[in-house]
C-alpha cells in the first residue's frame, strides 16, 4: 500500500483498529474494562501507563492471544473479535513481545526469510530459495530497514540484546503488515540503541500504523502521533504527545513531577 493510498484512507475516515467496550476478566480479576479506541490507518499511537495498567492485556486481546470477555474489535472495518491469532496475522496484524522470541540457532537473514516465507503462499514449500525468490528479496530489504545489513550471516544467539530487538522488528515487518503492536521495544537498550530504535520506527513506511507500549517516555513521545494513558485497566487520558507531557495529572501519577 502506497503513501497516497494511506492518505486516501485517512481522508475517508478509515480506521485500522476500532475497539468498542473491550473487557478482559481472569476469574474475579478485572484486567480491562470498557476500552474504546479509534486508530486511523497509518496512525502511530503510544499506550502508556504504570505496571499492571492493562497495556499488554490490551495487546493480547487485539491479537487474539486472549479473547476479550466483552466488547468488539474491528481491523480495517472487519470484525476480528472471534478470529484466532493466525487469521489476524493473515489480515496484516503483527506484534512483538516484551521477551524476545527468536530462533537462536538461525542466522539473521534466515530468520527474516522464514518470517517472510511463513506469511506467503509458498509457506509450505521445502525447496531451497532461488536467487530471485520474492521472500528472499523482501528479507534483504527488511534487513536494511532495521539496520542489520552488516549482520546478515550472524547467528542470532550471538547478537547483542539491542540487535535482537531490531531483529524482532524485522520479523514483524515480514509479509507487508498493515498494523504492528510493539510491546516495550526499548526495554534493556542502551542510549545509543534507543536512538537507533527511534530512527528505525520513524523511518517505517507511512502506511504502516502501530501502537507502541513503552516505559521510556523519551522514546514513546518521539515516535507517536497520539497517546492513550491507561490506569487500572481503563483509559485514563488521551492527547497529543505535547499535551500528555504537559498534563499536571499525568506528571504527578506517571512522571513523578515535571518531565524534562
Amino acid at each position: 500500500m502506497s503513501e497516497s493510498v494511506a492518505a486516501r484512507l485517512q481522508g475517508t475516515g478509515a480506521n485500522a483498529l476500532e475497539l468498542d467496550g473491550v473487557a478482559r476478566h481472569f476469574g474475579a480479576l478485572v484486567a480491562l474494562t470498557g476500552i474504546s479506541m479509534r486508530i486511523a490507518a497509518g496512525e502511530r499511537r503510544a499506550v502508556l501507563g504504570s505496571n499492571g495498567a492493562g497495556k499488554t492485556t490490551l495487546f493480547n486481546a487485539i491479537t487474539g492471544d486472549f479473547m476479550p470477555t466483552a466488547g468488539r474489535i474491528k481491523f480495517f472495518g472487519e470484525d476480528i473479535t472471534d478470529l484466532p491469532p493466525h487469521e489476524r496475522i493473515r489480515r496484516g496484524l503483527r506484534r512483538t513481545y516484551q521477551i524476545s522470541q527468536l530462533f537462536k540457532g538461525l542466522s539473521v537473514l534466515d530468520s527474516i526469510f522464514l518470517a517472510c516465507r511463513g506469511v506467503s503462499r509458498r509457506r509450505f514449500s521445502l525447496l531451497r530459495p532461488a536467487v530471485t525468490d520474492v521472500s528472499m528479496a523482501q528479507a534483504e530489504s527488511i534487513l536494511n530497514a532495521v539496520h542489520l545489513e552488516g549482520d546478515r550471516d550472524t547467528l542470532v544467539a550471538t547478537l547483542s540484546h539491542g540487535q535482537q530487538r531490531q531483529l524482532e522488528i524485522a520479523l514483524a515487518l515480514a509479509g507487508a503488515p498493515r498494523f504492528i503492536l510493539f510491546d516495550e521495544p526499548a526495554a534493556g537498550l542502551s542510549p545509543t540503541e534507543r536512538r537507533d530504535l527511534v530512527a528505525i520506527l520513524n523511518a517505517l513506511p507511512k502506511h504502516i500504523g502501530y501502537i507502541i507500549i513503552e516505559h521510556d517516555l523519551d522514546v514513546a513521545l518521539r515516535v507517536s502521533d497520539y497517546v492513550s494513558m491507561m490506569h487500572n485497566g481503563r483509559l485514563f487520558k488521551e492527547g497529543t504527545p505535547r499535551e500528555i507531557e504537559a498534563d499536571p495529572q499525568v506528571q504527578e501519577i506517571y512522571l513523578g513531577g515535571r518531565h524534562g
